[in-house]
């Protein structure tokens, strides 16, 4: 009978990641090889480019604020054992959200109106969401092919609706009127400029805070309450779950939901930090 060997922390948080790195850039260096290149160049001028100069650093995080909201809604939604590729998709989605609350409630305050924002892209992208959820959970498709699906819907969605309704009258550009000027997310140069420290100018914003709080917050979550157990335990067994007497379908949903919903948080790091438009 086999029997389950669990690893030390220090191999599964520190060993295991270091080793898929190490075998990724040997497997690449070979590919780079065999078209007549030299890897050790091509991972000198990716160091440099990401970490070599002052703003690199800026533009290395602003990029990861990004990565840090969909790998956190792909990591929920893997708990449930789903995979959930429509992140960008919800990403869209909560952008269109967050862009309709910046035009159409501007005379808010800036407080109010990041609340406001981070409610409506919460909103748009876990409705998006809901939909391969419900086909997931009630009617049997598999999660992939529709969360793929609505990455294209939400995509046409999208093209649509910025040339033909939120385009402002007179212009030929896809895309919506900038929001107001005291509703952006400061830049984090900004702010340490106004604390005495010199930085160089990036589009990292103060959303790549809001992104590392809300690392935790997913983690304190999946490991730390009832819902978070009952996410992990429908998705390492449905069938345990439901003789538990817990409803899979319902957490399926639920975890898809929180999933679309932190994708949706990209549009505050490209609509309120960076583009300023959808």
């Amino acid at each position: 009978m086999s029997k389950t060997v669990e690893l030390p922390r220090w191999i599964d948080v520190g060993a295991l990641p270091l080793l898929n790195l190490l075998l990724a850039l040997v497997v690449s260096g070979l590919v780079v090889l065999a078209i007549g290149e030299n890897p050790v160049q091509v991972v000198e001028i990716l160091l440099y480019g990401a970490f070599g100069y002052e703003e690199a650093w800026g533009y290395t995080l602003y990029y990861t604020t990004n990565f840090i909201f969909t790998g956190l809604a792909f990591a929920v939604a893997f708990h449930c054992g789903l995979f959930n590729i429509g992140a960008e998709g919800q990403a869209y989605i909560g952008g269109l959200g967050v862009t309709l609350a910046a035009l159409y409630l501007d005379f808010l305050p800036f407080p109010i109106m990041l609340v406001v924002a981070m409610l409506a892209a919460m909103i748009f992208g876990a409705a998006w969401a809901y939909i391969p959820a419900y086909l997931q959970a009630r009617r049997g498709s598999h999660v992939v092919i529709t969360t793929i699906m609505f990455n294209f819907i939400a995509s046409s969605l999208m093209v649509y609706l910025l040339v033909n309704v939120l385009r402002p009258e007179g212009s030929m550009t896809p895309e919506s009127e900038q929001i107001a000027e005291h509703l952006r997310l400061p830049f984090i140069h900004d702010i340490a400029g106004a604390l005495g420290i010199d930085m160089a100018s990036s589009p990292l914003n103060l959303s790549f805070v809001y992104a590392i709080v809300i690392s935790v917050m997913v983690w304190l979550f999946i490991w730390h309450t009832r819902w978070g157990y009952a996410i992990r335990t429908v998705g390492a067994n449905a069938v345990a779950a439901t003789y538990a007497g817990l409803e899979p379908g319902r957490f399926i949903i639920i975890a898809m939901m929180i999933s679309g919903a932190l994708s949706s948080f990209v549009a505050l790091n490209e609509v309120m930090g960076v583009q300023h438009r959808l």
